[in-house]
């Protein structure tokens, strides 16, 4: 069965480089950004967790925990994330999920559930849809869901702009318009008529037309 944004995230239990975990209850009460990975020692993927782990902390003060996952085992994890900091300048403080067994690929339907085998023999190109990355609620619903082909770095500039629009939309009845960032202007939510609205933003908004009313960001 295919995921959809707002279903459950499948729950999993796993081992990972800092031990084993349950997804829901790993999350908590925080957001989570769950990135996959087709295999260890791959180019492009070392340069993006060493990335990832430089801009941790800009996640943490948004109360969101990354977590890694690659198709090999843990001990084969704990070597790459040595040349992750060699290479990179950065040390991966976050968990690192071992899938040998294909189990999670398969569940965040990353790789067909008939799939055969384990991780054993695979390459990275016979594993090139594990390239995804999901945001997940606090309420451990999939916020996003984006998936990459292998030759092309993410943006993982682009995943902390989308959770703040995620989180300021959750909190206020506003959307985000085209490559809004924090301190831009937003648009009212549609399903909020003119009379709720006054209330709500009584310092007034711009109507470009009655559908789009521009409002300062709320704080």
């Amino acid at each position: 069965m295919s995921l959809r944004i707002n279903d459950t995230a499948p729950d999993f239990r796993a081992e990972t480089t800092q031990g084993p975990i349950q997804f829901h209850q790993w999350i908590g009460d925080s957001w989570a950004i769950l990135f996959s990975h087709p295999k260890d020692f791959t180019p492009v993927c070392t340069t993006e967790l060493g990335y990832m782990a430089k801009i941790e902390p800009e996640f943490r003060k948004r109360n969101a925990k990354l977590i890694g996952l690659s198709v090999d085992p843990v001990d084969s994890h704990s070597r790459w994330l040595a040349d992750i900091e060699e290479t990179q300048g950065a040390k991966v403080n976050y968990p690192l999920i071992g899938d040998p067994t294909l189990e999670v690929s398969k569940l965040y339907n990353m790789l067909p559930a008939e799939e055969p085998g384990s991780s054993e023999g695979r390459t990275a190109a016979t594993n090139q849809t594990v390239r995804s990355v999901f945001i997940v609620g606090p309420d451990k619903k999939i916020k996003l869901m984006l998936t990459y082909p292998m030759t092309t770095g993410r943006n993982f500039d682009e995943i902390l702009r989308v959770l703040d629009s995620m989180q300021l939309t959750a909190k206020h009845k506003v959307a985000t318009p085209v490559n809004w960032k924090q301190g831009d202007d937003v648009i009212i939510a549609g399903s909020v008529n003119d009379e709720d609205a006054k209330k709500l933003f009584p310092q007034g908004w711009k109507a470009v037309k009655p559908y789009l009313r521009v409002v300062k960001q709320p704080t």
